[in-house]
Order: structure tokens, then sequence, then C-alpha cells
């Protein structure tokens, strides 16, 4: 993995949508450690540099959904715009870029003894404010300007799993959400592609 050309791409990306914050929100994502820090503790791409790779795996994967729904549902084309794909894509895991702490763990090599590896843990203690909503509330105060489908897209991307399952008014949100905007359904799948198909490791399948 190539971090500082991953970092070009990204912000290549970001800045083609031409929206009015971006340059902000490049320069947050740099404070924040955006692009240095993993996707996961233990999972999917939990490297270095591994959250942007997430990223550009979900923009890639939102994109390819986007054209093929176009195709089965042709007024997807005027309802969510290829700006909006990117931005919401792109930017729906900024809630991550500060909650990985390198540490060293504790796993088992290939003949099954333990041994010291370096990893990540996290800690919520920079800005306890949950997943998807604290993804939105960052890019807000970084001055980005955004639509209520890319609110609401990046808000409940994790799906069911975001969800607070003993609240109704959370349900009725989600659903409401997907109902009305098929931008928050594209990034839910791209994301799931992304971290499911495109990041899996042979050493995962292995310990199936």
């Amino acid at each position: 993995m190539d971090i500082n050309k991953n970092k070009e791409e990204f912000i290549e990306l970001l800045r083609s949508t031409s929206r009015n914050g971006v340059e902000d929100v490049i320069e947050s994502l740099e404070e924040m450690g955006f692009f240095s820090a993993p996707a996961s503790a233990g999972h999917h791409l939990n490297i270095e540099g591994g959250l942007v790779q997430h990223s550009l795996n979900t923009c890639r994967a939102a994109l390819a959904v986007w054209e093929g729904m176009k195709v089965l549902e042709p007024s997807i084309d005027k309802e969510v715009g290829r700006d909006s794909v990117i931005i919401a894509s792109l930017l729906h895991d900024v809630c991550k870029s500060d909650i990985y702490v390198r540490s060293v763990k504790k796993r088992k090599n290939a003949i099954g003894q333990w041994e010291d590896c370096e990893g990540y843990k996290v800690s919520y203690k920079n800005f306890p404010m949950g997943h998807g909503e604290k993804s939105v509330i960052l890019l807000l105060c970084s001055g980005l300007e955004m639509s209520d489908d890319e609110m609401l897209a990046i808000r409940w991307h994790m799906g069911a799993w975001g969800i607070n399952m003993n609240s109704y008014e959370d349900q009725r949100c989600f659903d409401t959400s997907k109902k009305m905007y098929p931008l928050v359904s594209i990034i839910q799948s791209a994301d799931n592609l992304a971290a499911s198909i495109m990041e899996r490791t042979g050493e995962e399948l292995d310990e199936l």
C-alpha cells in the first residue's frame, strides 16, 4: 500500500467535487491524523494509512453501485449526484481519525505460540460522540457544505449496527432516511462491500 499515493488520490477526488469547505476539511483531516490512521484496531486494514485505503475502497464501490443502480433504476440519476457519492463515501469514517492509539498486543503465531506484536487499541476520550453522527459533526465543524442526503448517508452508513435497537426514534429515522434518500443505501452497501470483499485477506479466510 502506497500511503502517499492514496492520500493524493483521496484529496484529488475530494477536490473534484468543488464543494465549499473542502480545503478546510483537508486541513482538519491532517490535524486529526486521518491520513495515517488505521481503518480498525484488529480487523480490516488495521495498519498505518488503512483508513484512507478503506475510504478509497468505499468510494470505488459506491461509484460502482451508483452506476449499476442507474441502469436498474434510471431515476437514481436525478436523485443522487456523483459529487454526493464521493463526499459521503470518502468521509463516512472521519470519526475514526482520533480513536486509535498504538499499542503492543499478544497474538498467536503460525505454530500457536503467543508473541508480542505492534497494533492499536481504541480510545474514545477525544470526542465521545458516537460513530456516524461524530463524522457528520466533525465535517460540519470543519466548514464543509453538505446536503441532507449526504449527512444522513454518513450518519447511517453502519446500517442496523448503528441503531440503538431500544430506541423507536432511531429505528424510524433510519428507515425513513433509507426510503427518502437512495444515497443512504448506496453508502451503506459500499462500506460493507469494501470491508467484507475488497479488504478481506487470505489470513482471515484461513482462520474461518
